[in-house]
């Protein structure tokens, strides 16, 4: 298959032209890197390499686009990629190819969700579901769990804002409902209310 002519879309990508009058999107890189010109015949297997190489260079674009807008996962870095049409194989690679670079801190991001989270005044039970949702190794969760504050004021404050009378049942159920949804254990929500209810007490 003849070149016919390559065309410089952007200042890094380049479309080449084939003789049939198909295209294949690629990067000023990659046809430095290839040698290309017009007028080059291309064998089937140069066909090949240039597709292939083409969808990495592609795809590694995106994969730094992506990490340079907010932290992520490996995991999560993965799952856009395909969502963004790589295939397994490429995703992976580019994948692979940013963690090389460690342009991810899966470390760093795992203390950082736990840090928002436990701001916004979510128990360690909705940490450790966020932590699991966003892809971060399973392994790096103790540590970054362990910087969670133990100061038991932020939960005392949220049963306080929405608690007016401790003894009402059907009050206690569904603030407790709610309480275990932003991950608080039972214990917690327990000591929490009895807190309250003794504050509460001692005020009247």
């Amino acid at each position: 298959m003849r070149i016919t002519s390559l065309k410089q879309t952007t200042a890094e990508h380049v479309t080449v032209v084939l003789e049939d009058e198909s295209e294949v999107k690629t990067t000023l890189g990659t046809v430095t890197e290839l040698r290309l010109f017009a007028g080059r015949e291309l064998s089937d297997r140069d066909m090949d390499i240039l597709r292939r190489e083409s969808k990495k260079a592609l795809s590694r674009e995106k994969a730094l686009e992506l990490v340079s807008q907010r932290q992520m996962s490996a995991r999560e870095l993965n799952k856009k990629l395909r969502d963004k049409g790589a295939d397994e194989e490429t995703a992976d690679y580019c994948v692979q190819w940013i963690l090389e670079r460690g342009l991810i801190d899966e470390e760093r991001y795992a203390a950082a969700i736990v840090r928002h989270y436990a701001a916004k005044g979510y128990g360690e039970g909705r940490v450790r579901q966020e932590l699991m949702r966003r892809g971060v190794p399973r392994d790096l969760w103790d540590d970054a769990l362990s910087e969670m504050p133990e100061d038991t004021s932020r939960l005392d404050r949220l049963v306080a804002s929405k608690l007016r009378d401790p003894g009402g049942r059907d009050a206690v159920r569904k603030l407790s409902a709610s309480l275990c949804r932003r991950g608080y254990s039972g214990e917690e929500i327990r000591e929490a209310l009895e807190r309250a209810r003794a504050s509460f007490d001692y005020e009247e």
